[in-house]
C-alpha cells in the first residue's frame, strides 16, 4: 500500500466498468492538496479519492488537517495548491455556473450540528430548495399542483434513513444533540448528492445514536454515494468502512482496504496510530 489516490494498486475508476459507471454517479478526488492558514501549512501534498457506492474513512489524530481537508472537497475554499476533481474536472477550472452545479452534487453534515429553528420536516426540506437543482424543483412544483408532494415524499426517505421519521413534526430546537446530528445528515442526504462528507459525525454521541447515523452511513453507500467519513475513533472505521487513508502531520501517509491499513500498515508511523500510541 502506498499513499495517494488508491493505496495498494487499487483501480482509479477510469475504466468503462468502474464502479462509478455502474452507480451512474461520480467519484471525488483530491490532488495533490495543499493549504495553509497565515504562516502555517494544515495539509501539504494530500491525494486520496472516495468512489461512488463506497465509504472511505479519513483517520488520524485531532488537529492534523481532517476538518480542512473536508471544506476544501466540499468547495467552500480554494486549495493552495493542488486540485480537487469531481467527475474528473477540476472544479475551480470551471465556469462559476458550473461549478455551482457541481457542489450541488456533494452534501455534507459537520461536527457541529447547526439547524433552523423551525421543525424537522423543514430543517431537511431547506437541503432540497436550496441544493437540489433547478430541474427537480420544477418538477416538485409540478407534481404538487396534482396533489401528489414529492418533495414531502423525499424528506420522508431522508428521515428513513436516518431513522428519524417519528420526529418529522418536532420543533428542532427540542432534539438531543443525537437526534440534531441524524436530522443534519438527513438534510444532506435529502438531495441526493453524489458524494456525502461527514466530518466527525458522531464525535461525543451515545451509542444509539452513532450506531443510527452508520446505519445512515451503509444505506447512502448501498445507493451508490460516495461517503467520506473523518474520524478519530479508529474501531468506527474497521465496523464502517471499505477504504481507509491515514493523515498524520497533514499529509496521508497510507491508503488502502482497511483491513490492510488496520492489520498489515506498511508505515510504522501509521501502525503506531492504529495501536494506540501517539503519533505527532
Amino acid at each position: 500500500m502506498t499513499a495517494g489516490l488508491h493505496g495498494g494498486g487499487e483501480s482509479d475508476g477510469s475504466d468503462s466498468t468502474s464502479t462509478g459507471a455502474r452507480h451512474g454517479r461520480t467519484r471525488l478526488a483530491a490532488r495533490d492538496l495543499s493549504h495553509g492558514f497565515g504562516d502555517g501549512a494544515v495539509l501539504d501534498d494530500v491525494s486520496l479519492a472516495v468512489e461512488p457506492g463506497e465509504i472511505l474513512a479519513v483517520v488520524g489524530p485531532s488537529g492534523t488537517g481532517k476538518t480542512t481537508l473536508f471544506r476544501l472537497l466540499a468547495m467552500f475554499e480554494r486549495p493552495d495548491e493542488g486540485t480537487v476533481e469531481v467527475g474528473g474536472d477540476d472544479v475551480w477550472d470551471l465556469p462559476e455556473a458550473r461549478r455551482l452545479a457541481v457542489r450541488r452534487r456533494v452534501g455534507m453534515a459537520f461536527q457541529t450540528r447547526s439547524l433552523f429553528s423551525t421543525t424537522v420536516a423543514e430543517n431537511v426540506s431547506y437541503g432540497l430548495r436550496v441544493r437540489r437543482p433547478w430541474s427537480a424543483r420544477v418538477r416538485d412544483a409540478v407534481a404538487g399542483l396534482f396533489g401528489r408532494d414529492e418533495r414531502a415524499d423525499t424528506v420522508g426517505d431522508a428521515l428513513r434513513t436516518v431513522g428519524m421519521f417519528d420526529k418529522v413534526d418536532r420543533d428542532a430546537g427540542s432534539l438531543s444533540a443525537g437526534e440534531a446530528q441524524r436530522v443534519a445528515i438527513a438534510r444532506a442526504l435529502a438531495p441526493d448528492p453524489d458524494v456525502l462528507l461527514l466530518d466527525e459525525p458522531t464525535s461525543n454521541l451515545d451509542p444509539r445514536n452513532t450506531a443510527a447515523i452508520e446505519s445512515a452511513m451503509r444505506a447512502a453507500r448501498d445507493r451508490g454515494i460516495a461517503v467520506a467519513l473523518a474520524t478519530h475513533d479508529m474501531q468506527q472505521a474497521r465496523r464502517v468502512s471499505d477504504r481507509t487513508a491515514v493523515i498524520l502531520g497533514g499529509t496521508c501517509i497510507e491508503s488502502g482496504a482497511t483491513d490492510a491499513v488496520f492489520e498489515s500498515p506498511d508505515d510504522d508511523r501509521v501502525r503506531q496510530f492504529v495501536e494506540g500510541k501517539l503519533v505527532y
